[in-house]
């Protein structure tokens, strides 16, 4: 909304002997002169001075030449300066100063047309109203909204979430569909509740804890060694309100037997995108209480397991997990140098250091550690770890013999301590058999990569969340982005993968609380196994993906740190990494099929195409449901043709075939999802969009030639084309 510059004609195409000083003072009035306007004006008076001069009528001729052109000139100087006063008065009331440059114009029209002159136009939409978003800006002059004190102000209307379990059709519907009635009514009574909390509360503290990362104190001032890791207060209340909501006691307290854990992955996955990442030490403490649970809760460790699952916060404990030494985490067999040496009392002295640490200023900790025989001898391998339970502090709540060393900085999740710690006889209590510590602290990887998958499709759900917002009040090209069928196209791609995702999330839960209940079957069991590799890896690509795409969906804004949005994509990157990265995942669900003897991935087969068949049922999802039959006798036929070629072979397509038993179980459950009676079109259409990706990977690749004997060589020279490497240098 601007006024028009008075054009130069209207001033200049007056006559001279009519550019009189109260016509110049009322057009200065109108609207502010320009540089070019004024020059003209300077060099009209000029001339109006020599025609004075020339014309001598009168004897003092000249001296009323000079008299004119000295009193034009200050005239002239008064009006460009003049104008600045105006808008200075204007500027403090600037609804009112719309009104008056209106009606002003209005009357100023008259007087021109009284003059037989041209009247001054004002630009279209002055006096129309602002957009909604615009409505500070638009309230403003034009040359106000570039005023000095305005500059850098940008006037966009921010994306929100509201309750984030009534704005999740999906969730609800999905809920509703799988719960029994009277289970249903509760949990969704308690989500309904627990998702105006997130909106209220929990979502703001998340932010602070964004904004006030935590801090090491070493020293105090008296030079005593403290290590004392300062958290803001917003994080100490995300440990209240975990205990409030039963975060980790739900799944414990089993009030709705095996829906007990799909009740608390629900929440959980509300909770995760708005927690300030105060969902790792949440997922370690489940971890530490499956753990402890799978033990039998030996009587030294029952006071434990009560503060882990409890609803107190007063009495709640969080758990650290220690793993990560100086050679990696994923190879704790050959990686794990910290020593465990026996005291008289029968509990343990600990020694080594733990490279990498989350959760640092938890309450207690696991940590795999080699026990040293009374002779020295120190057993390496896998079989000579054993688990470890400790408390940080002791009774004086002083370190329990650790230093930290460090806090790592990292590239997000920077509200989360994680810290380098030197042990130096941290006293512990050995809780598994002598070397089975691998074996006993599986049910936490277990749990661990779960909460890794909610935490995935959480931060899915989020970005899309703000995304579709965004999309009601952000106008490009004349209409808001929502009209856009190019960007509702990405938007909508953005949402299949969140929906295959939250459903393979789901499942886990469901099978996860068959077998904690003891209702699981062999078949569930195998299927658990292989699934919780498969959907950690692919939903944490997924997240990373999906989150990325999801901040262009704000342009320019979707970049900025203060928008909190690109901490999102930040946080997002580390669900590829933590408790394990792609390949390493891949190698593992690779394990999964030798140990069981093939038998988890006859499971695997089975299982889709039972659950398959449902689908073929329904006539707009034959096409679909035809694409994963066939992708399924494809990843039969390359399983078959691969084991031939032994463990390179297999390792080698590794990854491949962990991303096609992901597409392809998903989009069983989203067939299987889009059957059932009371299916929308949308449903429908998610297991049509799903379906029209590479089900296959690994058999397109295969294909390729990706996995023939010379491609591993072939690889390798490509990365060190030309490389000293390949030349015997380095």
């Amino acid at each position: 909304m601007q006024i028009s510059a008075m054009p130069l004609g209207q001033l200049t195409s007056w006559p001279a002997e009519e550019l009189s000083l109260s016509k110049l003072v009322y057009a200065r009035r109108i609207a502010p002169l320009s540089a070019s306007t004024f020059t003209e004006l300077f060099n009209r008076v000029v001339g109006r001075g020599r025609w004075l001069k020339a014309k001598q009528t009168r004897p003092l001729g000249s001296f009323f030449g000079r008299f004119w052109f000295a009193f034009w000139l200050l005239a002239c100087l008064f009006i460009y300066f003049g104008k600045l006063a105006m808008w200075t008065h204007c500027k403090p009331k600037l609804s009112n100063c719309e009104v008056w440059l209106q009606s002003l114009g209005q009357a100023g029209n008259q007087k021109c047309k009284a003059w037989g002159k041209r009247p001054i136009a004002f630009s279209k939409g002055w006096n129309q109203q602002a957009e909604p978003m615009d409505q500070q800006c638009s309230s403003q002059h034009p040359r106000e909204l570039f005023a000095r004190k305005e500059i850098g102000v940008f006037c966009q209307e921010q994306p929100r979430i509201g309750n984030p379990y009534l704005e999740d059709a999906f969730l609800q519907d999905y809920l509703k569909s799988q719960l029994p009635t009277e289970v249903f009514a509760d949990v969704s009574l308690d989500l309904e509740q627990f998702g105006a909390r997130v909106k209220d509360e929990i979502d703001l503290l998340g932010r602070e804890c964004e904004l006030n990362p935590p801090q090491l104190k070493q020293f105090d001032a008296w030079g005593r060694r403290v290590d004392e890791i300062i958290t803001c207060p917003a994080w100490k209340r995300m440990k209240a309100i975990s205990a409030e909501e039963g975060l980790i006691a739900e799944a414990y307290e089993r009030r709705y037997s095996n829906w007990s854990r799909v009740h608390q992955i629900a929440k959980l996955y509300l909770f995760a995108p708005s927690s300030g990442f105060f969902s790792c030490p949440l997922a370690m403490t489940d971890g530490a209480a499956k753990v402890i649970e799978s033990l039998g809760i030996p009587k030294p460790l029952k006071e434990v397991f009560i503060h882990l699952t409890s609803r107190d916060p007063a009495k709640f404990w969080t758990s650290g997990q220690w793993m990560t030494e100086r050679r990696g985490g994923s190879d704790v067999a050959r990686g794990t140098e910290t020593v465990a040496l026996e005291l008289p009392d029968g509990s343990y002295s600990l020694h080594g250091l733990k490279w990498f640490t989350s959760a640092t200023d938890s309450d207690i900790t696991l940590t795999l550690a080699r026990s040293m025989t009374a002779d020295g001898q120190i057993q390496q391998g896998s079989k000579g770890l054993s688990l470890f339970y400790l408390k940080m502090r002791d009774e004086e709540g002083k370190l329990n013999g650790i230093e930290i060393q460090r806090l790592k900085d990292k590239l997000g999740t920077r509200q989360l301590p994680t810290a380098e710690l030197l042990l130096n006889g941290a006293k512990s209590l050995k809780i598994s058999a002598e070397g089975r510590g691998v074996a006993s602290i599986v049910n936490m990887l277990t749990i661990s990569r779960i909460h890794n998958v909610i935490g995935a499709v959480g931060y899915m759900r989020r970005v899309i969340t703000l995304a579709r917002d965004y999309a009601t009040k952000r106008e490009a090209f004349g209409k808001p982005l929502k009209a856009h069928p190019l960007h509702m196209q990405t938007l909508a791609r953005m949402e299949v993968q969140a929906r295959g995702a939250f459903l393979l999330m789901m499942e886990i839960g469901k099978l996860l609380g068959l077998e904690e209940t003891k209702k699981d079957t062999e078949q569930d069991q195998h299927m658990l196994r292989l699934l919780t590799p498969v959907a950690k890896l692919y939903t944490g690509k997924q997240a990373v993906a999906v989150t990325s795409e999801g901040l262009e969906c704000f342009g320019g804004q979707g970049y900025m740190e203060d928008t909190g949005l690109a901490g999102i994509l930040r946080d997002a990157q580390v669900l590829t990494i933590w408790e394990g990265t792609t390949n390493i995942l891949s190698l593992d669900v690779l394990r999964s099929l030798v140990k069981s003897q093939g038998k988890v991935l006859d499971a695997f087969f089975s299982t889709a195409q039972a659950r398959l068949k449902v689908a073929l049922s329904v006539s707009e999802l034959e096409l679909s449901v035809q694409i994963v039959q066939n992708a399924l006798h494809k990843l039969k036929q390359f399983t078959q043709k691969i084991s031939l070629k032994g463990e390179a072979g297999m390792q080698l397509s590794a990854r491949d075939f962990a991303y096609a038993l992901a597409r392809i179980y998903g989009g069983v459950l989203l067939l299987e999802y889009a059957a059932r009676p009371n299916a929308s079109a949308t449903d429908i259409y998610t297991a049509q969009r799903w379906c029209h990706q590479d089900m296959c990977p690994v058999d397109s690749e295969d294909k390729a030639g990706s996995y023939s004997t010379g491609a591993a060589s072939l690889d390798t020279s490509l990365v060190y084309d030309k490389h000293p490497v390949l030349k015997g240098r380095l």
